[in-house]
């Protein structure tokens, strides 16, 4: 798997599918979410779509870089913002979003690929709409898909998905995969899938526990603020995806999003969580083919 600089301080880990000479579409992958997040077989069925699909790692996360220089104890940050500790919180996060979505189109560079289709996941679709609100030039279209706007009133988690996000993870592999359950909570609740939960954790873990990483990508999610009044000048074709089903952030986050973007197309996809189940994939890839023929 390749893995090229994109910045001074940044490599990216990625991975490819289909033929380059096929449209571009570049996956960002969500919270603490290595690449393998998005299905190999799912990239491959994209690819077979006449798309070149591009995967990778964000920063922190898999086998890109990470800032062990930096640490952020994600109790500390948080008391810290819930306090109105401002600049103590900002002084805490070595990177924002916006710096996120740099390495993004860094690995666009690199791949001498000028423009693309960017799809978006929870943060990954944070990350996206940052990559299409600073650098429009370079983004064909962008998919929002189970995400949000980074305001407070929209995309609310529910007690318990809140509850499951932030409880630490056990460190021992046996525990980690075992815990991967809890994410049923916020998953299809017709298709979520406990078998396919600990197959992902289990890859994941083999390939790169770090949950020291964590962390800096929350902080970097909640110092970054509101993007409201920038995705109202949005001038991208947009495409916002949700399932009606999704707990971790609830259908508002992608309804506010349709709402912002002139233009914007909203799917809300009954029997989906804040999850891609097997089932669903066909209606998925199909929407993304479309919407970035």
């Amino acid at each position: 798997m390749p893995n090229v600089v994109v910045s001074p301080e940044v490599s990216i880990a990625y991975e490819s599918f289909g033929d380059p000479g096929d449209p571009p579409v570049l996956l960002v992958m969500g919270f603490g979410a290595q690449m393998l997040g998005w299905h190999e077989d799912f990239c491959r069925a994209l690819a077979d779509s006449g798309r070149y699909v591009i995967r990778y790692d964000n920063r922190d996360c898999g086998l890109s870089t990470k800032f062990d220089d930096h640490p952020v104890d994600t109790g500390e940050f948080i008391a810290t913002v819930s306090s109105g500790d401002t600049p103590a919180a900002l002084a805490m996060a070595p990177y924002r979003l916006n710096d996120m979505a740099d390495d993004g189109l860094g690995l666009l560079t690199s791949l001498g690929i000028e423009r693309a289709h960017v799809v978006g996941s929870s943060m990954g679709g944070m990350i996206a709409q940052t990559m299409a609100l600073s650098s429009p030039e370079r983004v064909l279209t962008l998919t929002s898909m189970m995400s949000s706007t980074g305001e407070n009133a929209y995309g609310r988690s529910s007690p318990e998905a809140q509850a499951a996000l932030s409880t630490p993870k056990p460190a021992d592999r046996e525990g980690y995969v075992a815990a991967a359950e809890k994410e049923l909570v916020w998953a299809s609740k017709r298709y979520g899938n406990a078998a396919a939960l600990r197959e992902l954790a289990a890859a994941s873990y083999d390939r790169s526990y770090y949950p020291a990483g964590l962390g800096r990508q929350l902080a970097a999610m909640i110092l970054s603020g509101s993007r409201a009044d920038a995705l109202r000048e949005l001038r991208v074709p947009t495409l916002v995806i949700h399932g009606l089903d999704d707990t971790l952030i609830d259908p508002s986050g992608g309804r506010r999003t349709a709402e912002l973007v002139p233009g914007a197309e909203l799917l809300l996809i009954p029997d989906m969580g804040h999850d891609r189940p097997r089932e669903l994939w066909s209606q998925l890839i199909d929407a993304v083919v479309s919407h970035t023929g």
